[in-house]
Protein backbone atom coordinates (compact mmCIF):
# COMPACT_ATOMS: atom_id res chain seq x y z
CA UNK A 1 0.00 0.00 0.00
CA UNK A 2 1.08 3.55 -0.65
CA UNK A 3 1.56 5.53 2.51
CA UNK A 4 3.33 8.37 4.19
CA UNK A 5 6.99 8.32 5.13
CA UNK A 6 7.68 7.04 8.62
CA UNK A 7 11.11 8.66 9.02
CA UNK A 8 12.37 11.73 7.14
CA UNK A 9 15.75 11.44 5.45
CA UNK A 10 18.60 13.57 6.77
CA UNK A 11 18.39 15.54 3.52
CA UNK A 12 14.74 16.41 4.15
CA UNK A 13 15.38 17.18 7.83
CA UNK A 14 18.24 19.55 7.06
CA UNK A 15 16.40 21.20 4.18
CA UNK A 16 13.51 21.82 6.55
CA UNK A 17 15.75 23.43 9.16
CA UNK A 18 17.28 25.70 6.53
CA UNK A 19 13.79 26.72 5.44
CA UNK A 20 12.98 27.49 9.07
CA UNK A 21 16.02 29.74 9.15
CA UNK A 22 14.97 31.42 5.92
CA UNK A 23 11.55 32.15 7.38
CA UNK A 24 12.91 34.17 10.30
CA UNK A 25 15.48 36.27 8.45
CA UNK A 26 15.05 40.04 8.33
CA UNK A 27 17.52 40.36 5.45
CA UNK A 28 16.12 39.51 2.02
CA UNK A 29 19.55 38.34 0.92
CA UNK A 30 19.97 35.93 3.85
CA UNK A 31 16.41 34.67 3.42
CA UNK A 32 17.15 33.91 -0.22
CA UNK A 33 20.49 32.28 0.61
CA UNK A 34 19.01 29.88 3.18
CA UNK A 35 16.10 29.02 0.88
CA UNK A 36 18.50 28.31 -1.99
CA UNK A 37 20.64 26.13 0.28
CA UNK A 38 17.52 24.22 1.36
CA UNK A 39 16.62 23.55 -2.28
CA UNK A 40 20.20 22.41 -2.95
CA UNK A 41 20.12 19.88 -0.10
CA UNK A 42 16.66 18.57 -1.06
CA UNK A 43 17.91 18.16 -4.63
CA UNK A 44 21.04 16.15 -3.83
CA UNK A 45 21.29 12.76 -5.53
CA UNK A 46 23.15 11.27 -2.56
CA UNK A 47 22.52 11.20 1.20
CA UNK A 48 24.00 14.24 2.92
CA UNK A 49 26.00 11.89 5.17
CA UNK A 50 28.16 11.01 2.17
CA UNK A 51 29.38 14.62 1.98
CA UNK A 52 30.91 14.53 5.48
CA UNK A 53 34.70 14.21 5.31
CA UNK A 54 36.83 12.19 7.81
CA UNK A 55 38.02 15.38 9.50
CA UNK A 56 34.42 16.37 10.30
CA UNK A 57 34.15 19.07 7.65
CA UNK A 58 31.73 19.03 4.75
CA UNK A 59 32.57 18.56 1.11
CA UNK A 60 31.59 21.60 -0.95
CA UNK A 61 27.98 21.63 -2.13
CA UNK A 62 26.87 24.15 -4.76
CA UNK A 63 24.70 26.98 -3.40
CA UNK A 64 25.44 26.05 0.22
CA UNK A 65 27.37 28.74 2.08
CA UNK A 66 29.26 28.70 5.39
CA UNK A 67 26.24 29.46 7.59
CA UNK A 68 24.20 26.65 6.06
CA UNK A 69 27.21 24.33 6.23
CA UNK A 70 27.44 24.96 9.99
CA UNK A 71 23.82 23.80 10.40
CA UNK A 72 24.43 20.68 8.30
CA UNK A 73 27.51 19.65 10.28
CA UNK A 74 25.67 20.18 13.57
CA UNK A 75 22.83 17.92 12.48
CA UNK A 76 25.17 15.22 11.21
CA UNK A 77 27.17 15.27 14.44
CA UNK A 78 24.37 15.58 17.01
CA UNK A 79 21.03 15.04 15.30
CA UNK A 80 20.00 18.65 15.88
CA UNK A 81 21.14 22.22 15.32
CA UNK A 82 21.71 24.62 18.23
CA UNK A 83 22.24 27.35 15.63
CA UNK A 84 18.72 26.92 14.28
CA UNK A 85 17.16 26.50 17.72
CA UNK A 86 18.77 29.72 18.95
CA UNK A 87 17.79 31.70 15.84
CA UNK A 88 14.18 30.57 16.05
CA UNK A 89 13.94 31.28 19.75
CA UNK A 90 15.32 34.80 19.31
CA UNK A 91 13.23 35.62 16.24
CA UNK A 92 9.81 35.91 17.83
CA UNK A 93 8.45 34.39 14.62
CA UNK A 94 7.63 30.83 15.66
CA UNK A 95 4.09 31.30 14.33
CA UNK A 96 5.58 31.90 10.87
CA UNK A 97 7.87 28.88 11.24
CA UNK A 98 5.04 26.57 12.31
CA UNK A 99 2.87 27.74 9.44
CA UNK A 100 5.64 26.95 6.98
CA UNK A 101 6.25 23.53 8.51
CA UNK A 102 2.58 22.66 8.13
CA UNK A 103 2.84 23.39 4.41
CA UNK A 104 5.66 20.95 3.71
CA UNK A 105 4.18 17.66 4.79
CA UNK A 106 5.79 14.25 4.46
CA UNK A 107 4.21 13.48 1.09
CA UNK A 108 6.92 15.66 -0.46
CA UNK A 109 9.93 13.59 -1.57
CA UNK A 110 13.50 14.81 -1.67
CA UNK A 111 15.74 13.70 -4.54
CA UNK A 112 17.28 10.78 -2.65
CA UNK A 113 13.79 9.47 -1.88
CA UNK A 114 12.83 9.85 -5.54
CA UNK A 115 15.85 7.81 -6.62
CA UNK A 116 15.12 5.17 -3.99
CA UNK A 117 11.54 4.80 -5.27
CA UNK A 118 12.76 4.52 -8.87
CA UNK A 119 15.19 1.74 -7.93
CA UNK A 120 13.06 -0.16 -5.39
CA UNK A 121 12.26 -3.57 -6.95
CA UNK A 122 9.41 -4.11 -4.48
CA UNK A 123 7.36 -1.26 -5.94
CA UNK A 124 4.94 -2.33 -8.63
CA UNK A 125 3.89 -0.25 -11.59
CA UNK A 126 5.48 2.16 -14.02
CA UNK A 127 9.23 2.33 -14.55
CA UNK A 128 11.52 4.83 -16.24
CA UNK A 129 11.76 2.49 -19.22
CA UNK A 130 7.98 2.76 -19.78
CA UNK A 131 8.04 6.55 -20.09
CA UNK A 132 7.74 7.80 -23.68
CA UNK A 133 7.29 11.56 -23.30
CA UNK A 134 6.58 14.57 -21.14
CA UNK A 135 3.18 16.25 -21.54
CA UNK A 136 3.56 19.51 -19.63
CA UNK A 137 6.36 22.00 -20.20
CA UNK A 138 6.89 25.64 -21.07
CA UNK A 139 8.93 27.46 -23.69
CA UNK A 140 9.96 31.01 -24.49
CA UNK A 141 6.47 31.48 -25.92
CA UNK A 142 5.25 32.03 -22.33
CA UNK A 143 7.28 31.89 -19.11
CA UNK A 144 9.85 29.23 -20.01
CA UNK A 145 13.50 29.80 -20.89
CA UNK A 146 13.82 26.91 -23.37
CA UNK A 147 13.25 27.34 -27.09
CA UNK A 148 11.34 24.78 -29.13
CA UNK A 149 14.65 23.67 -30.65
CA UNK A 150 16.04 23.02 -27.17
CA UNK A 151 12.91 21.06 -26.27
CA UNK A 152 13.44 18.81 -29.30
CA UNK A 153 17.14 18.35 -28.52
CA UNK A 154 16.47 17.60 -24.85
CA UNK A 155 13.67 15.16 -25.63
CA UNK A 156 15.86 13.23 -28.05
CA UNK A 157 18.77 13.23 -25.59
CA UNK A 158 16.51 11.74 -22.90
CA UNK A 159 15.31 9.02 -25.28
CA UNK A 160 11.74 10.30 -25.48
CA UNK A 161 9.47 9.82 -28.46
CA UNK A 162 7.42 12.98 -27.97
CA UNK A 163 6.79 16.01 -25.78
CA UNK A 164 3.88 18.40 -25.50
CA UNK A 165 4.62 22.11 -25.43
CA UNK A 166 2.00 23.53 -23.06
CA UNK A 167 2.66 27.22 -22.69
CA UNK A 168 0.25 29.22 -20.57
CA UNK A 169 -2.92 30.48 -22.20
CA UNK A 170 -3.69 34.17 -22.68
CA UNK A 171 -5.89 34.22 -19.56
CA UNK A 172 -2.84 34.11 -17.28
CA UNK A 173 -0.91 37.31 -18.04
CA UNK A 174 1.25 36.96 -14.91
CA UNK A 175 2.87 33.95 -16.62
CA UNK A 176 3.13 35.80 -19.95
CA UNK A 177 0.28 33.73 -21.36
CA UNK A 178 0.41 33.36 -25.13
CA UNK A 179 -2.23 34.92 -27.35
CA UNK A 180 -3.87 32.79 -30.01
CA UNK A 181 -1.84 34.66 -32.64
CA UNK A 182 1.32 33.78 -30.71
CA UNK A 183 0.23 30.12 -30.49
CA UNK A 184 -0.42 30.09 -34.23
CA UNK A 185 3.17 31.27 -34.73
CA UNK A 186 4.35 28.53 -32.38
CA UNK A 187 2.37 25.91 -34.30
CA UNK A 188 4.03 26.90 -37.55
CA UNK A 189 7.42 26.45 -35.92
CA UNK A 190 6.33 23.09 -34.44
CA UNK A 191 5.26 21.94 -37.91
CA UNK A 192 8.70 22.79 -39.29
CA UNK A 193 10.50 21.01 -36.46
CA UNK A 194 8.27 17.94 -36.74
CA UNK A 195 8.92 17.74 -40.45
CA UNK A 196 12.67 17.87 -39.81
CA UNK A 197 12.45 15.18 -37.09
CA UNK A 198 9.85 12.95 -38.76
CA UNK A 199 10.01 9.43 -37.36
CA UNK A 200 12.48 10.44 -34.66
CA UNK A 201 10.66 12.84 -32.34
CA UNK A 202 7.28 14.56 -32.27
CA UNK A 203 6.34 17.88 -30.68
CA UNK A 204 2.69 17.97 -29.62
CA UNK A 205 0.76 21.24 -29.81
CA UNK A 206 -0.52 21.90 -26.33
CA UNK A 207 -1.51 24.59 -23.87
CA UNK A 208 -1.88 25.00 -20.12
CA UNK A 209 -5.26 26.66 -19.84
CA UNK A 210 -6.37 28.41 -16.68
CA UNK A 211 -9.30 27.14 -14.61
CA UNK A 212 -11.25 30.23 -13.57
CA UNK A 213 -13.04 30.67 -10.25
CA UNK A 214 -16.32 29.28 -11.64
CA UNK A 215 -14.60 26.24 -13.17
CA UNK A 216 -14.72 27.41 -16.75
CA UNK A 217 -11.55 27.31 -18.82
CA UNK A 218 -10.12 30.55 -20.20
CA UNK A 219 -10.26 29.46 -23.83
CA UNK A 220 -13.25 29.07 -26.12
CA UNK A 221 -14.23 25.67 -27.56
CA UNK A 222 -12.97 26.72 -31.00
CA UNK A 223 -9.64 27.77 -29.51
CA UNK A 224 -9.28 24.52 -27.61
CA UNK A 225 -9.87 22.58 -30.82
CA UNK A 226 -6.73 24.14 -32.27
CA UNK A 227 -4.64 22.27 -29.71
CA UNK A 228 -3.76 18.58 -29.57
CA UNK A 229 -3.42 18.49 -25.76
CA UNK A 230 -5.14 20.84 -23.30
CA UNK A 231 -3.94 20.83 -19.72
CA UNK A 232 -6.41 22.69 -17.49
CA UNK A 233 -5.00 23.82 -14.16
CA UNK A 234 -6.01 26.14 -11.30
CA UNK A 235 -3.85 29.20 -10.66
CA UNK A 236 -6.06 31.29 -8.36
CA UNK A 237 -7.88 30.94 -5.01
CA UNK A 238 -5.23 28.40 -3.99
CA UNK A 239 -5.14 29.60 -0.39
CA UNK A 240 -8.91 29.74 0.04
CA UNK A 241 -10.51 27.63 2.76
CA UNK A 242 -13.70 27.31 0.70
CA UNK A 243 -14.66 23.94 -0.75
CA UNK A 244 -13.97 24.12 -4.50
CA UNK A 245 -15.24 20.71 -5.59
CA UNK A 246 -17.71 22.15 -8.10
CA UNK A 247 -15.04 24.36 -9.64
CA UNK A 248 -12.80 21.38 -10.39
CA UNK A 249 -15.69 19.17 -11.49
CA UNK A 250 -16.76 21.82 -14.01
CA UNK A 251 -13.26 21.90 -15.48
CA UNK A 252 -13.03 18.11 -15.70
CA UNK A 253 -16.36 17.98 -17.55
CA UNK A 254 -15.33 20.64 -20.07
CA UNK A 255 -15.08 19.29 -23.64
CA UNK A 256 -11.57 19.49 -25.00
CA UNK A 257 -9.80 19.20 -21.65
CA UNK A 258 -7.38 16.27 -21.61
CA UNK A 259 -5.41 16.65 -18.38
CA UNK A 260 -6.27 18.10 -14.97
CA UNK A 261 -2.93 19.77 -14.22
CA UNK A 262 -1.45 20.00 -10.69
CA UNK A 263 -5.00 19.55 -9.34
CA UNK A 264 -4.61 21.14 -5.91
CA UNK A 265 -2.16 23.88 -6.83
CA UNK A 266 -0.25 23.22 -3.62
CA UNK A 267 3.27 24.58 -3.18
CA UNK A 268 5.87 23.38 -0.71
CA UNK A 269 6.02 25.67 2.31
CA UNK A 270 3.81 28.28 0.63
CA UNK A 271 0.21 27.09 0.32
CA UNK A 272 -1.85 23.93 0.89
CA UNK A 273 -3.80 24.23 -2.33
CA UNK A 274 -7.44 23.73 -3.11
CA UNK A 275 -9.85 22.07 -0.71
CA UNK A 276 -12.18 19.70 -2.55
CA UNK A 277 -13.88 16.32 -2.37
CA UNK A 278 -11.15 14.67 -4.37
CA UNK A 279 -12.86 11.29 -4.53
CA UNK A 280 -15.76 12.93 -6.40
CA UNK A 281 -13.29 14.68 -8.69
CA UNK A 282 -11.45 11.42 -9.40
CA UNK A 283 -14.70 9.59 -10.14
CA UNK A 284 -15.69 12.31 -12.62
CA UNK A 285 -12.25 12.30 -14.25
CA UNK A 286 -12.42 8.53 -14.64
CA UNK A 287 -15.84 8.79 -16.31
CA UNK A 288 -14.63 11.53 -18.66
CA UNK A 289 -11.31 9.78 -19.37
CA UNK A 290 -9.53 12.97 -18.31
CA UNK A 291 -6.04 12.25 -17.01
CA UNK A 292 -5.16 13.56 -13.55
CA UNK A 293 -1.63 14.85 -13.33
CA UNK A 294 1.24 14.09 -11.03
CA UNK A 295 3.30 17.25 -11.48
CA UNK A 296 6.92 16.44 -10.71
CA UNK A 297 8.13 19.95 -9.95
CA UNK A 298 9.74 19.42 -6.51
CA UNK A 299 7.82 22.40 -5.15
CA UNK A 300 4.49 20.95 -6.33
CA UNK A 301 4.52 17.12 -6.31
CA UNK A 302 0.81 17.34 -7.03
CA UNK A 303 -0.85 14.86 -6.94
CA UNK A 304 1.27 13.11 -4.34
CA UNK A 305 1.40 9.32 -4.04
CA UNK A 306 -1.24 9.18 -1.27
CA UNK A 307 -3.90 11.01 -3.29
CA UNK A 308 -2.75 9.28 -6.48
CA UNK A 309 -3.56 5.92 -4.91
CA UNK A 310 -7.12 7.11 -4.31
CA UNK A 311 -7.32 8.29 -7.91
CA UNK A 312 -6.08 4.88 -9.08
CA UNK A 313 -8.77 3.14 -7.05
CA UNK A 314 -11.36 5.44 -8.62
CA UNK A 315 -10.34 4.23 -12.08
CA UNK A 316 -8.38 7.29 -13.23
CA UNK A 317 -5.77 7.54 -15.92
CA UNK A 318 -2.72 9.69 -15.20
CA UNK A 319 -0.25 12.12 -16.71
CA UNK A 320 3.25 12.24 -15.20
CA UNK A 321 4.95 15.49 -16.10
CA UNK A 322 7.95 17.66 -15.28
CA UNK A 323 6.29 21.08 -15.69
CA UNK A 324 9.76 22.06 -16.93
CA UNK A 325 10.47 25.69 -17.71
CA UNK A 326 14.12 25.00 -18.61
CA UNK A 327 16.05 22.06 -20.05
CA UNK A 328 17.62 21.15 -16.70
CA UNK A 329 14.14 20.74 -15.19
CA UNK A 330 13.11 17.79 -17.38
CA UNK A 331 14.49 15.57 -14.63
CA UNK A 332 11.46 16.59 -12.55
CA UNK A 333 9.47 13.95 -14.47
CA UNK A 334 11.35 11.40 -12.37
CA UNK A 335 9.72 12.81 -9.24
CA UNK A 336 6.32 12.24 -10.83
CA UNK A 337 7.30 8.70 -11.79
CA UNK A 338 8.48 8.03 -8.23
CA UNK A 339 5.10 9.07 -6.83
CA UNK A 340 3.38 6.83 -9.38
CA UNK A 341 5.55 3.90 -8.32
CA UNK A 342 4.76 4.52 -4.65
CA UNK A 343 1.07 4.48 -5.60
CA UNK A 344 1.57 1.28 -7.67
CA UNK A 345 0.15 2.82 -10.85
CA UNK A 346 0.68 0.52 -13.85
CA UNK A 347 2.09 1.86 -17.10
CA UNK A 348 -1.10 1.20 -19.05
CA UNK A 349 -2.94 3.73 -16.88
CA UNK A 350 -0.37 6.46 -17.66
CA UNK A 351 -0.82 8.39 -20.89
CA UNK A 352 2.90 9.27 -21.09
CA UNK A 353 3.54 5.55 -21.60
CA UNK A 354 1.15 5.20 -24.52
CA UNK A 355 2.40 4.93 -28.13
CA UNK A 356 2.11 8.25 -29.95
CA UNK A 357 -0.64 7.14 -32.35
CA UNK A 358 -2.78 5.85 -29.48
CA UNK A 359 -2.14 8.98 -27.41
CA UNK A 360 -3.20 11.27 -30.25
CA UNK A 361 -6.25 9.12 -31.00
CA UNK A 362 -7.33 9.41 -27.35
CA UNK A 363 -6.67 13.15 -27.40
CA UNK A 364 -8.68 13.60 -30.57
CA UNK A 365 -11.67 11.85 -28.98
CA UNK A 366 -11.93 14.71 -26.46
CA UNK A 367 -12.43 17.34 -29.12
CA UNK A 368 -16.20 17.01 -29.07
Amino acid sequence: MAGRKTVASANSTIAGLLRDLAAVQTSTQRKWAYARAADAIAGLDAPIESFLLPDGTLRKIAHVGPSSTRVIVEVLRTGGSPTVERALAESGKMDVVEKGRALRDDTFLDRTEVLAALKNPKLRGVSLDDYRGDLQMHSTYSDGSQTLEVIVETGIARGYEYAAVTDHSYGLPIAHGASMARLAEQHRQIDRLNEAQAGRFRLIKGVEANILADGTVDMTPDERRQLEIVVAAPHSALRSSANQTERILTAVRTPGVHILGHPRGRKHGVRPGILADWDRVFEAAARQLVAVEIDGDPRRQDLDHVLARRALNAGCIFALDSDAHAAQEWVFAETAIAHARLAHIPAERIINCWPLDFLLEWASSHQR
